[in-house]
């Protein structure tokens, strides 16, 4: 099975109101500066699955600051999973700062169906990501129920790009800390986290996190699977690709440069997540 762990789909209405929500939520500015952004439905979604060979795919919002376009995109993220079953799995999309709210938002989400909380976007939502009293009360519920939470990640060097922000590993390793029994997946590899697994004491910390290789081909070389895989085992990889924002076969042929065992490209692919998501 080939579970592509962080894709992004939007209803068909975004695009026309491109203008109004950029004033309207920071995160969409941040995300959509240009004109003709790459947005897709659940439909191009799933085209587009079906012409790669992925069998599932995980869509979640992209931390939205305001509550009301958030309840609209987790509205539309429960109605299509309810339409593809067998194909989506949906992540909630709220933001800590709003506090009680985005406990309720949480639980309405997950009641109707959600199987995780993400992407969360530290920068544009607005809060701190290593502050344990903002985060434990979205973090306790997803413990309770084994459920994930997906945290984007960035570089502290390298080129900016839309979105980048600020979420850098040393502040990944805080939030970790904070809540080791919870299941963390940090996008976009950790911001290169993985690689700090070369420290004695890293290696324990990282013992609930999996780091996704979302947008990889524009942030890595292709060697960084086989990298990301020695330091910290390729069962706590999970293949995705950011889509839209690239095609599945692109990151598909930057894994399959690394000549992995068997073993380990299946348990990349797919196996990891539908362990972790209890698929």
């Amino acid at each position: 099975m080939i579970i592509d762990a962080h894709c992004h789909i939007l209803p068909a209405s975004f695009p026309p109101r491109l203008a109004a929500l950029r004033q309207q939520d920071a995160t969409i500015a941040s995300l959509f500066p240009t004109a003709n952004p790459r947005m897709a439905t659940a439909e191009g979604l799933i085209d587009a699955m079906n012409a790669a060979g992925v069998d599932r795919a995980v869509v979640m919002g992209l931390g939205w600051r305001t509550l009301e376009v958030a309840h609209e995109v987790n509205d539309y993220l429960i109605e299509s999973v309810s339409r593809f079953p067998g194909r989506l799995t949906g992540f909630c999309s709220v933001n800590p700062a709003w506090g009680t709210a985005a406990v309720t938002e949480l639980e309405r989400c997950l009641a109707a169906g959600l199987r995780g909380l993400g992407e969360l976007h530290a920068d544009s939502q607005g809060f701190d990501i290593t502050r344990r009293d903002q985060l434990a009360p979205l973090l306790g519920p997803l413990r309770e129920r084994d459920l994930p939470v997906l945290v984007h990640a960035s570089e502290p060097v390298g080129h900016q790009y839309p979105g980048k922000g600020h979420t850098t590993p040393d502040q990944l390793y805080r939030f970790i800390e904070n809540f080791p029994e919870n299941s963390i997946i940090c996008a976009h590899w950790g911001g290169g986290l993985p690689f700090y697994a070369l420290m004695p004491e890293v290696p324990a910390a990282l013992h609930n996190v999996y780091f996704d290789s979302a947008a990889s081909p524009l942030l890595y070389r292709p060697e960084i699977f086989a990298a990301v895989s020695r330091l910290v085992g390729a069962n706590r990889i999970l293949f995705a690709t950011d889509y839209p924002l690239l095609p599945h076969r692109r990151v598909m042929a930057q894994l399959e440069e690394n000549h992995l065992e068997t073993s380990e490209a299946a348990a990349i692919l797919g196996e990891n997540a539908q362990r972790l998501l209890h698929l």
